[in-house]
């Protein structure tokens, strides 16, 4: 039952040590029901019985982890280091058979790893193959990356999305869409390295789209929610974007603002993207629908200023004068 048959015991076994406190966390976190691992720790030389206990937990406890939880898990916990995902990435690649769950998982990780060990200021341009390629040799070891033919369509799908203006366009481009295609399609062929640090890039450069674009949809939204309470509007029906059908404009202020920093550290390419795309419809929907009760009140408005001005000039001295100058007054008689 050993996953691992191209380290020795020994290296093994430090490998299994190491993920041993991680999925503990993650137990705890998400109230898993494994039982904890009573395996002792063995010390250097440990049986292959326990070896294989501990491999059979860390299965276990895989089964029950979704890949959206190890990433809220990874991009929030003080845990996770340089170190940890490696080992994270060993692990379910040295897996004999992998799952679906597996597969998104190797993905997330690939992509939070190299996030973590590849400068902040980098340009798009310098993000190729071959820089990939060296972060993740100490994973993957040495190879030489060359763009499989079969997913020659994502250096397009990277310029379409380059070229978004909008968080909308990217979500209604398709773009996304037909990259996790590729993917779920891919089958075993995800696994060969060039493919695996082809994906990694593209998934990467998406997650950069979306933090460039964000701003302004967040911009545009805040400013949306300000003219709503000018107007006097403090609830809108927002549930195309998963809130309420009243939900308080005061409330989507408070929750853009802690947005900022959240979808930092909480970012995927559907859900947050989604939900953004969705509440700025809902804001503009708002506006709009404003703007449509309000036009018939300001057109009765003019209408009647305009009356106004129109009158007849002796009904408007007669109407600012006084009694004794009225049709009628004694003084004519």
């Amino acid at each position: 039952m050993t996953s691992s048959t191209d380290t020795s015991l020994p290296e093994n076994w430090l490998l299994l040590g190491s993920l041993r406190p991680i999925y503990s966390s993650l137990i705890r976190e998400f109230v898993v029901e494994v039982p904890a691992c009573d395996v002792p720790e063995e010390g250097p030389a440990p049986s292959p019985e326990a070896v294989e206990a501990v491999e059979a937990w860390l299965q276990r406890v895989d089964a029950q982890i979704q890949v959206h939880q190890l990433r809220q898990f990874l991009q929030t916990t003080t845990l996770a280091n340089e170190t940890v995902l490696r080992d994270l990435l060993v692990h379910h690649l040295q897996k004999t058979v992998k799952t679906p769950s597996d597969r998104d998982k190797i993905d997330f990780l690939l992509v939070q790893y190299f996030s973590l060990c590849a400068p902040s200021g980098m340009d798009d341009s310098d993000v190729d193959l071959d820089y990939l390629a060296q972060v993740f040799e100490p994973v993957l070891g040495p190879f030489q990356p060359k763009l499989p033919v079969w997913l020659n369509s994502l250096d397009n799908l990277m310029a379409s999305a380059a070229r978004c203006r909008r968080l909308s366009e990217l979500l209604h481009s398709g773009i996304l869409d037909q990259g996790r295609k590729l993917k779920t399609q891919s089958g075993d062929r995800y696994y060969d390295s060039s493919a695996m640090v082809a994906f990694a890039r593209f998934s990467f450069l998406m997650r950069r789209v979306f933090f460039r674009l964000m701003p302004g949809d967040l911009n545009a939204i805040q400013d949306g929610l300000r003219e709503l309470e000018r107007r006097g509007i403090h609830t809108i029906d927002c549930r195309r974007a998963q809130f309420s059908a009243e939900e308080p404009v005061a409330r989507l202020r408070m929750i853009c603002q802690s947005w900022k920093v959240m979808f930092h550290a909480e970012y995927s390419s559907g859900q947050p993207l989604r939900m953004l795309v969705d509440l700025r419809a809902s804001v503009d929907d708002a506006l709009q629908g404003s703007i449509k009760k309000t036009a018939p009140a300001a057109r009765v408005a003019a209408a009647r200023s305009a009356a106004g001005s129109a009158s007849p000039p002796e009904f408007q001295v007669s109407r600012g004068s006084d009694d004794s100058q009225s049709p009628g007054s004694g003084r004519d008689k």
